[in-house]
């Protein structure tokens, strides 16, 4: 059973490689808006487009190896808002950067240990474990706040969010070193194929001898830690800690994970096809931006994506068990 479990046919059907039909989705809409918007191509409007996907593209790195192995994650808007709060706390109070940074990264861990340990050893469904958690956590913020914002004025914090690098904002360099640690990350080591074999059959896994219980636990707190760090980011580009903060990106980040390939299912998806979906939504999202489509029918036009892409990943789904 091992052996099957770790064959080149499971791999390569589980960590499959990207669908091509995306990378034409995004060549269609970056020519369909080039020529659409004289003010698309300029290369402020392009690193605009950039830092605005940073924060969404960090979370969606957590988001994505969880759904890989099968589970799911609502709190990641409430982990991001908490996690600026604390470390801008930390920071007003004098900590240095580096211990409110630390501390924003632990309460990340700490909330996605809270989340792993409850679906793992309680078997508690990963849907309604996060969802209690994104209200408990936001509500906390809130409480604890007293609602109130806090403003950042340390220097170092905000140069993330306004400094660049070779031309380059420092917080895309961020973006894309996290994405390239974890795309060697998952499918070269144990980590990684263990991700994909508790996605793709948990039971299966367990037998084979894998503590499955265990390495959810380990998946749920690196998305919490990615959350932390993408809620650091926020704060970073806006220069402001706020209770409400990453309101409603839990939607943008399922969104591109599922764009990217992930599946609800598990057992099927990939960081560099998360990267291409994270591209092609923000594209959208730009291109709506560009032709002053109100900001609620871009809501709509989001919800249209991701339930086109639950049904198409559904449909092919089963194409695949037909076959």
């Amino acid at each position: 059973m091992k052996s099957r479990l770790f064959s080149d046919g499971l791999w390569g059907r589980g960590a499959a490689s990207l669908n091509p039909g995306l990378l034409i989705a995004v060549v269609v809409v970056f020519v369909v808006l080039t020529f659409a918007s004289p003010y698309f191509l300029t290369v402020n409007n392009l690193l605009n487009v950039a830092k605005a996907l940073v924060v969404v593209g960090i979370a969606a790195v957590g988001e994505t190896i969880v759904i890989i192995a099968g589970g799911f994650d609502l709190s990641i808007g409430s982990t991001m808002a908490a996690a600026g709060m604390l470390a801008a706390y930390l920071v007003d109070a004098g900590a240095g950067i580096g211990v409110a940074f630390t501390c924003a990264i632990l309460l990340g861990v700490a909330i996605g240990a809270t989340n792993g340990t409850i679906i793992s050893y309680f078997k508690i469904n990963p849907l309604i474990t996060t969802l209690a958690m994104l209200a408990i956590i936001r509500g906390l913020a809130f409480v604890i706040s007293d609602g109130r914002e806090i403003v950042i004025t340390n220097q170092a914090w905000l140069s993330l969010g306004t400094g660049r690098l070779a031309g380059i904002p420092m917080i895309v360099l961020v973006l894309i070193a996290i994405y390239l640690a974890f795309a060697v990350l998952m499918p070269r080591t144990t980590f990684g194929r263990y991700v994909y074999a508790i996605g793709s059959n948990a039971r299966a896994a367990r037998l084979s001898g894998i503590s499955t219980n265990r390495w959810r636990l380990l998946i749920y707190i690196i998305c919490g830690a990615t959350a932390a760090l993408a809620g650091l980011m926020l704060a970073a580009r806006t220069g402001n800690a706020r209770p409400a903060a990453a309101m409603g990106f839990e939607l943008d980040v399922i969104t591109a994970v599922i764009l990217g390939g992930a599946s609800l299912k598990g057992g099927r998806g990939a960081i560099l096809g998360t990267a291409v979906g994270l591209v092609l939504l923000f594209m959208i999202n730009n291109g709506l931006t560009l032709a002053q489509v109100p900001s609620f029918w871009q809501q709509v036009v989001k919800g249209a994506i991701l339930l086109m892409a639950v049904l198409y990943d559904e449909m092919r789904r089963g194409r695949t068990d037909d076959t």
